[in-house]
C-alpha cells in the first residue's frame, strides 16, 4: 500500500471510529500509555478499546462470510499483567541457568518490557481462527503459513485487514530488528499511530529504569536506547507515521 493509499485508509478509519480530531489527537495520559490507567474497554473476554472493538466486529463479520471465525486471544493488557508475564519468564530462564543479560535478550524476542507493550493501549489484537481445532500453543508462526490451521485466516487478513484499519506491526522483513515476526498480531492503525506518537514523547529512559520488574538493574542507558530504536520503533513503517 502506497503512502497516499494508507493515509486514505487511516482517515476513513478515523471517520468510522466516531472520534473527533480533538479527542483523538490530544496527548494521551501517561497512565493510559503505560498500561496503568483505566481505558474505556469493551466488555468481552479479551477486551479492546471500545472503538477498536467496533472495527474488529465489523471485520469479523466480513471474515465470517468466508467461513473464517476471527477470535481475539489477547487484547488489552495492563502493566501489572505484562509484569507478571515478564517476571515469570525471567524467573524460569534464571532457573534454567541463563545469565541476566542473556535472560533479558531471550525474553524480548517476543515479549515486551512492562510499560512498553502496544497491548497496553487496547489497540492490538492477537487473532486466530476459532474454526480449526486448537492444539498446543496457537501463536506459532508456522501455524499461519503453508498448510497450517490458520493459513487461510492469515491470507484473508493480508488481503482485507487494512480495509478495517488493522495493520501487521511485526512483519517478516529481513532488515527489521526488534521483536520477532508475529503473523497473529495486528494494530488498529487509526488509534495506534497517534498513541505511539504520544508514547514516544514520554521520558522512556526513566520509565524503564524505574519499572519494578526482575532484571531492571541491567537496563542500562545503552540497552534502553537500543530497545527503543529496535523494539519499540522496529515495526511496520505504515505504523510509524508522524502526525
Amino acid at each position: 500500500m502506497h503512502r497516499k493509499e494508507f493515509l486514505t485508509t487511516l482517515l476513513m478509519g478515523l471517520a468510522s471510529s466516531g472520534l473527533d480530531a480533538k479527542t483523538l489527537f490530544d496527548p494521551y495520559s501517561k497512565e493510559i500509555l503505560l498500561g496503568k490507567g483505566k481505558p474505556l474497554l469493551s466488555k468481552v473476554e479479551n477486551p479492546l478499546l471500545q472503538h477498536v472493538q467496533k472495527a474488529f466486529d465489523q471485520m469479523a463479520a466480513a471474515a465470517q462470510k468466508e467461513n473464517i471465525a476471527l477470535k481475539v486471544v489477547s487484547g488489552y493488557r495492563s502493566f501489572d499483567r505484562q509484569a507478571t508475564i515478564w517476571n515469570r519468564k525471567y524467573e524460569a530462564n534464571a532457573t534454567a541457568g541463563l545469565k541476566p543479560k542473556e535472560n533479558i535478550q531471550k525474553i524480548i524476542s517476543y515479549s515486551t518490557l512492562p510499560g512498553t507493550s502496544r497491548h497496553h493501549w487496547g489497540t492490538e489484537i492477537d487473532v486466530i481462527d476459532a474454526g480449526p481445532k486448537a492444539e498446543g500453543d496457537v501463536l506459532v508462526a508456522s501455524k499461519f503459513e503453508g498448510d497450517g490451521p490458520y493459513a487461510k485466516l492469515f491470507g484473508w487478513m493480508q488481503r482485507n485487514a487494512a480495509d478495517f484499519g488493522f495493520i501487521l506491526p511485526y512483519t517478516k522483513t529481513l532488515n527489521r530488528k526488534g521483536f520477532a515476526y508475529e503473523p497473529w498480531h495486528y494494530s488498529y492503525a487509526p488509534l495506534a499511530i497517534p498513541m505511539l506518537n504520544a508514547y514516544l514523547k514520554l521520558d522512556l529512559r526513566r520509565v524503564l529504569k524505574t519499572s519494578n520488574v526482575m532484571g531492571n538493574e541491567h537496563f542500562t542507558s545503552t540497552f534502553i536506547d537500543t530497545y527503543i530504536k529496535e523494539n519499540i520503533k522496529g515495526i511496520n513503517p505504515k505504523l510509524l507515521q508522524i502526525i
